[in-house]
């Protein structure tokens, strides 16, 4: 992945921040094609691109049909980091979510992602039903507000922006070192 080798290659260090992608989506999830309607966006086509793009990278990837509400997962996200588990965490969401086309807003599948992630799922549950980190959720969505993040994924650096999915050099010339 472009930043792995960023943080290899430079010694950078990332701050991840989450970001209000579709919060309004219930837990079944939506049909991207329903999901992305009014901007008449050809969802194949964005498909195909995402696939090429993940291939390139060495990602697995499959086509997905739905979209689902990330907001708890994000949530665990923010837990799992507190355990030094964030990455690990990320990574495992990514598979279920990108590879096997999980719902990730269902309770059920998010423990069973935290336990895949070397995390107590008994844990995970509890962080879940009582929104023990919703607050730094909120936060990052705040954030991501007043930097004017409004596409995944946005790499910011001394203020200056990198929206979407770019060749490495981009990301080394966002970095100061290109």
């Amino acid at each position: 992945m472009r930043t792995d080798r960023l943080q290899r290659e430079y010694g950078i260090s990332l701050r991840w921040s989450v970001f209000p992608l579709h919060p309004e989506i219930q837990e079944e999830g939506i049909e991207l094609t329903h999901l992305l309607a009014s901007s008449k966006a050809d969802v194949t086509a964005m498909q195909a691109r995402l696939m090429d793009i993940a291939a390139q990278e060495g990602l697995p990837m499959s086509l997905r049909i739905r979209s689902f509400n990330t907001r708890n997962a994000q949530e665990l996200g923010k837990w799992a980091e507190t355990h030094g588990r964030g990455e690990s965490f990320r990574r495992t969401v990514y598979h279920a979510y990108f590879v096997e086309d999980r719902n990730i807003a269902r309770i059920e599948n998010l423990v069973r992602i935290a336990e895949d992630a070397g995390l107590p799922g008994y844990e995970a549950r509890t962080v879940i039903a009582k929104h023990t980190f919703s607050a730094a959720v909120n936060a990052d969505w705040q954030r991501a507000r007043m930097l004017g993040v409004t596409a995944v994924p946005t790499h910011i650096c001394d203020g200056e922006k990198l929206v979407g999915f770019h060749p490495y050099e981009d990301f080394v010339r966002l970095i100061g070192k290109g």
